[in-house]
């Protein structure tokens, strides 16, 4: 089963990622966003795009504003495989172990 990377790859921006932790402490306009950051109007739309498109974020409509919030579906994806690559670590460090295990008997 392949994944997806653009999760990953949309956080690996500086930015973008402070985007995503601001929508991610509670809903906001892309107006709160650019107050909060030390980036333009534009390069703020531009990063909730990239987010977007990689479903960490979703947007509402309410009236003439958009609010952005995170995408539960998108996150429980990237959750999903991040405890897959946890448990692939787990079970091979236990096969190290029980190896090491077996070569001091």
């Amino acid at each position: 089963m392949s994944y997806d990377y653009s999760a990953m790859v949309a956080l690996s921006d500086p930015t973008r990622r402070a985007v995503f932790e601001l929508v991610a402490a509670r809903p906001r306009s892309v107006a709160d966003l650019t107050r909060a950051l030390p980036v333009s109007q534009p390069a703020v739309s531009q990063h909730l795009k990239v987010l977007r498109d990689a479903e960490l974020v979703q947007v509402d409509r309410i009236g003439t504003r958009s609010i952005y919030r995170l995408d539960r579906k998108g996150l429980e994806r990237l959750r999903t495989w991040l405890d897959g690559m946890w448990d692939v670590a787990l079970a091979s460090f236990a096969r190290e172990i029980e190896s090491f295990e077996e070569e001091v008997k």
